[in-house]
C-alpha cells in the first residue's frame, strides 16, 4: 500500500509538472485563437471567440508567403542534416578505429572547441565568409555542416563506436575491407541510434536557430521562420501578435512531428552511447 501511495505521488506530480511546463504552448494557441484586444487583457486561455483569422493573416500578411519561410528553413536544416551525418561520422570513425599519429592531442584538440562560446568566433567567420560572396546565402549555415564542425556530435559518435566490439574490424581486415568499407559496410548499419540522435538534434538545433539567419541573412526571401516570426514586431509598436502567436504554432508543429516519429531512436542512441556491448 505504501510502495502505491509513493508512485501515486509521484505521478500526481508528474502531471502537474507537464501541465505546468504545457501552458505556455496552450496560451500561445489560446492568443492565436483569440480577438487581438484579448491577449494581454484576458488571463483566461478559453477565448471569449474562436477566429482563425491570424492563421491566414499571418501566413499572406508579409511581403511574400510565410510558406517561404518554411521551405527556407527546410532547405537548411535538412542539408545540416546531410553534412553532420556524413562529415562527423567520418571524424568520429578515424578518431575511434584509426590509429595514426597525435590521435589523442587532435582529439583533446577537438574537445577543447566545445567550450568556446560561438561568440569568439563570430567575427573571423563573418569577415571570412563576406570575402568569400556567401553572405546572404545559405552557405555560411550549411557549408561548416559539412566540414564536421560541431565537436559535439564528433564526440558523441566516437564514444558509440567505441562501445562497438573491434573484433568486427579485424574480422573485415582479414576477409580484404579496407577503412572506407569497414566504416560504410560494418559501423554505419550498426549505428542507426546514434546517427537518428545526431540528427534529430541537428534538425531541432538548426530550425530553431536564431542568431546565425540573422546575422548572415538580409534578404527576407532568404528569411528562416524564426526571422520570419520577427518580421510581425515593429519596434513602434504596432505589432500583429495574434498573427504572430499563429505562425509560432505552426512553425513548432515540424519539431514536434520529427521528435515523436524518432523519439524510439532517439532514447535508444542516448542510452546506448559510451556504453560496452
Amino acid at each position: 500500500m505504501r510502495a502505491w501511495t509513493v508512485k501515486g505521488a509521484l505521478h500526481v506530480l508528474l502531471i502537474a509538472a507537464s501541465i505546468l511546463m504545457l501552458y505556455p504552448l496552450a496560451w500561445m494557441f489560446s492568443a492565436s485563437v483569440r480577438p487581438e484586444s484579448e491577449i494581454f487583457s484576458s488571463g483566461s486561455l478559453w477565448p471569449s471567440a474562436w477566429s482563425f483569422d491570424s492563421y491566414v493573416r499571418g501566413w499572406t500578411m508579409l511581403q511574400i508567403s510565410f510558406g517561404t519561410f518554411f521551405t527556407n528553413s527546410l532547405i537548411v536544416a535538412v542539408l545540416s542534416i546531410i553534412g553532420n551525418l556524413i562529415s562527423c561520422s567520418l571524424a568520429a570513425f578515424a578518431f575511434a578505429r584509426i590509429e595514426f599519429p597525435g590521435r589523442n592531442i587532435w582529439f583533446a584538440l577537438m574537445l577543447v572547441t566545445l567550450m568556446l562560446p560561438s561568440q569568439v568566433t563570430l567575427i573571423p567567420q563573418y569577415v571570412m565568409f563576406f570575402n568569400l560572396g556567401w553572405v546572404n546565402t545559405f552557405l555560411p549555415l550549411v557549408v561548416p555542416k559539412f566540414l564536421a564542425a560541431d565537436a559535439f556530435f564528433i564526440f558523441l559518435m566516437v564514444q558509440f563506436f567505441r562501445g562497438l566490439p573491434k573484433e568486427l574490424d579485424e574480422a573485415a581486415i582479414m576477409d580484404g575491407c579496407s577503412a572506407w568499407r569497414i566504416y560504410w559496410k560494418i559501423l554505419l548499419p550498426l549505428s542507426t541510434p546514434v546517427l537518428a540522435t545526431a540528427a534529430i538534434f541537428t534538425f531541432i538545433w538548426t530550425w530553431d536557430d536564431f542568431f546565425a539567419p540573422l546575422v548572415y541573412l538580409s534578404d527576407i526571401r532568404n528569411f528562416t521562420v524564426t526571422l520570419g516570426l520577427r518580421a510581425f514586431t515593429d519596434a513602434t509598436g504596432d505589432s500583429d501578435w495574434g498573427a504572430m502567436f499563429a505562425m509560432s504554432i505552426l512553425t513548432l508543429l515540424p519539431v514536434m512531428i520529427f521528435f515523436l516519429a524518432f523519439q524510439r531512436l532517439l532514447i535508444e542512441g542516448i542510452a546506448t552511447t559510451g556504453m560496452k556491448r
